[in-house]
């Protein structure tokens, strides 16, 4: 987020990133916890099934409403369902149109332009009273890596990309730090309400009752990330959240478990989910070369290297430095099961991790689940003459490799 008001990262801190994951909730969910911090939104009641649309849109009156498919991922308005449905947003005037959009919105899988081509499966929808902005604006709430703390990042021109924003016009972002523990004064998020310019004073300090618990919300329920876009001043003068995005932070679950009780598996890969089960770092990704590797800045490695020999990863797999024989396996099994892959590299460094265990782990997994795909071996340290022994003992056609280049060409040519 916000790439262009700082350096961009590199392609491999964004596959680093990615091993840690951030809860991301529904927008109805995120009304809910909005409105309980006294933050105001339209009223929105959520449905998982038509007749629960129907229902809900009952209570709208004669004024209508907004339909809105929950997935999570951005540019729903502009996205298409695979059953041919184009848009995941659309305005409604009697309860049977809202359950007619609701029967072919619900089972369905909206693709947008983050969600990749597969799309995602949408189980609810949410419903909206209809409110009639004259302004938006954009507000976000994150950790700021310049600042060493949190932020609250402001924009009188909301409703759109707001990093297409920052790189048209910098001076339309207004960037406040904020106290850890103090939070947002009265005087400061006035200050940040009169810069944006709304159009009334009552206005003004409704936005800054926001701005204030908005932090409160970031701070209490250990968000990473609180995007409103757009927060609109509508035509009777009132300030509302329109449409909101979090993102909380994986190490609080512990101490979150009413907010990670709202996570949607289905919105997830499955083998990720799996993954994560097994204490496994796993991120999908395009290629045909599965990945098996201990530690990420080596696995981040191994992927450099496989791309130098014009081969591309399937998968980003550290596996860490407490693997079992069982966690290898679980591994193999996640990793071949992608239709893909051609060929399997295991790069394992043994430091903490034993090599033995690894060799271990891979002949349990070549045997038990019958693999066929090649399976490249380079292992090196901690009891490596006792893993290489195995492998040569167990018969398998398991190919090892002491040199990382010659291991990763090997791969390449393999998974052709």
């Amino acid at each position: 987020m916000f790439a262009s008001l700082r350096k961009a990262p590199s392609v491999v801190r964004a596959v680093s990133a990615g091993q840690k994951r951030f809860l991301s909730i529904h927008e109805y969910q995120s009304v809910n916890l909005l409105n309980s911090y006294g933050v105001p939104t339209p009223k929105s009641i959520p449905a998982k099934t038509p007749e629960e649309a129907y229902e809900a849109a009952k209570r709208f009156g004669s004024s209508g409403c907004v339909i809105k498919a929950q997935v999570l991922a951005g540019g729903r308005g502009k996205g298409k369902f695979d059953n041919g449905l184009q848009g995941g947003v659309h305005l409604v005037q009697t309860p049977e149109q809202a359950k007619d959009y609701a029967s072919k919105m619900l089972g369905a899988k909206l693709i947008t332009k983050q969600t990749g081509a597969g799309g995602r499966v949408c189980n609810a929808v949410m419903l909206a009273e209809r409110r009639d902005p004259t302004h938006e604006y954009y507000i976000a709430v994150l950790n700021d890596r310049a600042t060493g703390g949190p932020v609250l990042v402001a924009s009188s021109q909301g409703g759109m990309n707001i990093e297409e924003v920052a790189a048209k016009d910098p001076s339309a972002i207004i960037t406040t730090p904020i106290h850890f523990e103090k939070g947002l004064s009265q005087e400061e998020a006035l200050s940040i309400a009169k810069k944006l310019g709304f159009k009334s004073e009552a206005a003004e300090k409704e936005a800054a009752s926001i701005f204030i618990n908005l932090y409160k919300i970031f701070k209490d329920k250990d968000a990473t990330q609180i995007e409103i876009n757009p927060l609109a001043e509508t035509s009777d003068g009132h300030v509302l959240c329109m449409d909101a995005k979090f993102g909380f932070d994986d190490n609080a679950e512990f101490r979150q478990a009413d907010i990670f009780a709202l996570r949607d598996i289905t919105q997830e890969d499955p083998a990720e989910v799996e993954a994560q089960k097994a204490n496994l770092n796993f991120i999908k990704l395009d290629g045909n070369i599965g990945c098996l590797v201990n530690g990420a800045g080596l696995a981040m490695a191994t992927m450099d290297v496989l791309a130098l020999h014009g081969g591309q990863p399937a998968n980003f797999l550290d596996v860490g430095g407490g693997a079992t024989p069982e966690t290898v396996k679980k591994a193999f099994e996640i990793i071949s099961r992608d239709p893909k892959v051609k060929s399997i590299f295991i790069n394992i460094f043994g430091g903490i991790m034993r090599c033995d265990y690894i060799a271990e782990g891979v002949i349990k997994a070549t045997k038990e689940l019958n693999m066929s795909i090649p399976l490249i071996v380079r292992l090196k340290g901690t009891k490596e003459l006792e893993a290489k022994q195995m492998i040569r003992d167990s018969g398998l056609k398991i190919i090892p490799f002491d040199d990382l280049d010659e291991a990763a060409e090997r791969a390449v040519q393999l998974a052709q």
